[in-house]
């Protein structure tokens, strides 16, 4: 599978939709691929999964949610990114769309993107002459 571009992230800063603030900034992420599926890591410190937004529309991953800047202290140094996030990803056809699962720990987002079965790789028994 690693001919083929399965994920394509073409703007790492996001336009929001109109009615919001402006621009968004972009969290990092990691992507690594199994023989099962592909694993995203989102860097996202201080948000909770309530305020996270994770949608698949027409072959797209969208990432989208908002941090709140720290309230209970005075800050001295402030290198976090606060406000809205937003982050698309092109998702292959080759991942089942229906099996997408994500969890949030720790400060990271963690999305499964199972492959189809037809595209996972398969051992082939070889028989003796």
């Amino acid at each position: 599978m690693a001919e083929r571009t399965v994920v394509r992230s073409p703007n790492p800063v996001a336009q929001l939709e109109a009615g919001s603030n402006g621009k968004a900034f972009s969290p990092r992420v990691d992507i690594f691929e199994t023989p099962s599926e592909l694993l995203l890591f989102a860097d996202l410190p201080g948000v909770s999964p309530q305020d996270i937004d994770l949608r698949y529309e027409r072959g797209e991953l969208h990432l989208r949610g908002k941090v709140a800047p720290p309230q209970s202290r005075p800050l001295v140094l402030e290198e976090f990114e606060t406000g809205e996030f937003q982050r698309v990803f092109q998702i292959h056809e080759s991942i089942d769309a229906t099996k997408i699962e994500a969890e949030h720990k720790n400060g990271v987002l963690t999305v499964h993107l199972p492959k189809q079965e037809s595209v996972k790789p398969k051992q082939v028994k070889v028989r003796a002459g």
